[in-house]
């Protein structure tokens, strides 16, 4: 393909509703467009790169015996009711009415659709197993859509189903998609862990989460550096090896301490030359049922998914300023959790109610208090451990040190069970003639998602660096001066027989100047070059530039140039110096 006769509309400088290098390097390399907010076009690049990522899903998923169908992206909305998903979704899924006034939705995820589908064409046993997939558009009305591909509203995935007789056929297929999973990130070249996860809305009786490891990534994991065990930070649980504040933080009985204008546990600690552990901070939420102060420890954080499965509800909001103050009777910065109005729950780590001698708010201003003792001088509803875990705590399985690190969520498994096929009435007959439910799991991958996720975690300074075999050109040829007749024709032969070899080549023929040329395929991220300028003509030497590892090659004729190249473009991953 010639350059000039692409559709590659690059930018100069980033664009500033992006924040992630990716979704910078997404709009400036001409990769995607917004349309609206969470709503993208797929550029010729990026489209491009994506079908090859789709073709390498494909493969696995069909090794793996999974057989691709396509679902409608608009379903009506009765089978959402039926499963009684409509609701869990709530604003997040779309709704709309045809002309004829019946209520439709787009398509969020397809579990109703799947399971009906099977329900209508598989009766028997001797039908199963069956591992059905697509490669597909879905649709969910986030409030807040923000980072490019990571969180849009209309996204692409790879989502697969599959339909057993029993538990132990389920156990199967889960083990096949998973390692359908690990081949596939391999390929890649991502470094990638399994994670136990909650199943969500989804549902179901276990699930695992795929994860990228990236410093920039939404979702935080827990990991052993002794044993291997791993839990996201929501599930992970450490050893609490803490005996109590310091003696220097004791005091014969609860005494108030004037701490003028000192709210935070920072400022409080260092204004009383105190030990941040000496703390218990108290922070008001509301919650369906009314006000929850959740306590931890001064120098931890409250992990709000398990103070909400503490507490039993299933909204946690951190309360309103003018809340917190009728609450405690204080300005924020002076909570503590004794004397507190209109809280229906108090709830209180573990840590701190295997302790005493509490330095916490005194619900008054510039005031805290010392020596504070729980079931002494307040009384704790529920008792649990609602702290998040830090790097350095002691793994609850070898006491070994745990790290935590940020990642991004590519892949979601599930083992479903019977949720949906008992729910939507799908059955077949079993070996003695009985009727039973479909066993199910679920298999997500987010394909735009893992897209800009292989931009953000390998990318360099010059711009984006795609595997081989996902990148939108596999080479390309730069003639650095289109006015010479001698590069140009040099440069047109060496397109035209590497195109007969049958390469997915760029040949770059812009009467624009050489360095601009070089910044634009280095920013694409193509990841073979080859240069044709005076030097060439010249000296009768072909330079080949290799992007990963910024390695440059010379030969000395066009036979080992192109054996070079075509050895190059069957390397799958990234080249490796």
């Amino acid at each position: 393909m010639r350059y000039s006769k692409f559709f590659i509309p690059s930018l100069k400088e980033d664009p500033k509703e992006a924040v992630l290098k990716s979704h910078k390097l997404l709009l400036r390399a001409g990769f995607v467009r917004q349309l609206s907010g969470g709503i993208y076009t797929y550029l010729p690049l990026g489209f491009k790169s994506l079908k090859k990522l789709e073709d390498i899903i494909r493969q696995e998923m069909n090794l793996a015996g999974a057989v691709e169908l396509s679902m409608p992206f608009v379903q009506p909305l009765d089978i959402w009711r039926q499963s009684g998903r409509d609701e869990d979704y709530g604003k997040e899924l779309l709704r709309f009415k045809d002309r004829q006034d019946r209520d439709f939705c787009l398509a969020p995820t397809y579990e109703e659709v799947i399971t009906d589908l099977v329900k209508r064409n598989i009766k028997s046993y001797k039908e199963l197993p069956l591992t059905l997939y697509q490669i597909h558009l879905k649709f969910r009305d986030e409030m807040r859509p923000r980072f490019g591909l990571m969180r849009a509203k209309e996204f692409i995935m790879k989502d697969a189903y599959s339909f057993d007789a029993d538990d132990a056929g389920l156990d199967k297929s889960y083990k096949a998609m998973r390692k359908a999973y690990e081949n596939i990130f391999k390929r890649l070249g991502f470094s990638f862990k399994f994670i136990k996860a909650e199943a969500g809305e989804i549902g179901g009786s276990y699930s695992e989460e795929l994860m990228v490891f990236s410093e920039y990534g939404e979702d935080t994991i827990v990991l052993c550096d002794n044993c291997g065990y791993s839990a996201s930070i929501d599930d992970a649980n450490s050893v609490s090896d803490y005996h109590g504040p310091l003696e220097s933080c004791r005091q014969p009985k609860m005494t108030k301490l004037f701490t003028p204008d000192k709210k935070s546990v920072e400022d409080v600690s260092a204004y009383l030359k105190v030990d941040k552990t000496c703390f218990a901070k108290t922070i008001i939420y509301e919650t369906e049922i009314g006000f929850v102060a959740g306590i931890v420890r001064g120098d931890r954080e409250i992990n709000e998914h398990k103070l909400k499965k503490a507490a039993g509800v299933k909204n946690l909001f951190l309360a309103k300023e003018a809340d917190v103050e009728r609450v405690t009777g204080a300005p924020c910065g002076f909570a503590g959790p004794f004397g507190l109005n209109d809280v229906r729950l108090i709830v209180i780590d573990e840590e701190i109610n295997n302790s005493e001698y509490w330095i916490t708010g005194a619900n008054e201003k510039d005031a805290h208090m010392a020596n504070v003792k729980p079931e002494r001088d307040f009384m704790p509803d529920v008792v649990a451990n609602i702290r998040s875990v830090q790097t350095g705590d002691k793994c609850v399985r070898c006491s070994g040190s745990l790290s935590v690190k940020n990642a991004i969520e590519l892949g979601h498994i599930f083992k479903l069970g019977d949720k949906y096929s008992s729910i939507l009435d799908a059955k077949f007959l079993d070996e003695k003639g009985e009727f039973k439910f479909f066993v199910m799991g679920c298999y997500g991958i987010g394909v735009g998602r893992t897209l800009q996720t292989l931009i953000e975690v390998f990318s360099d300074e010059s711009g984006i660096n795609l595997p081989v075999s996902v990148s939108p050109f596999t080479v390309a040829v730069v003639s650095l001066n289109t006015g010479d007749e001698g590069i140009v024709g040099l440069s047109e032969k060496i397109y035209s027989e590497l195109k007969s070899f049958g390469m997915d080549i760029l040949y770059d023929d812009r009467k624009l100047s050489a360095g601009v040329k070089l910044k634009d395929i280095d920013l694409i991220g193509i990841p073979f070059k080859i240069v044709i300028g005076n030097r060439t003509i010249k000296d009768k030497k072909y330079e080949l530039s290799i992007k990963n590892g910024n390695i440059k090659e010379v030969y000395g004729n066009l036979e080992s140039l192109y054996k070079r190249v075509i050895e190059l473009s069957k390397v799958e991953g990234f080249f490796e110096p």
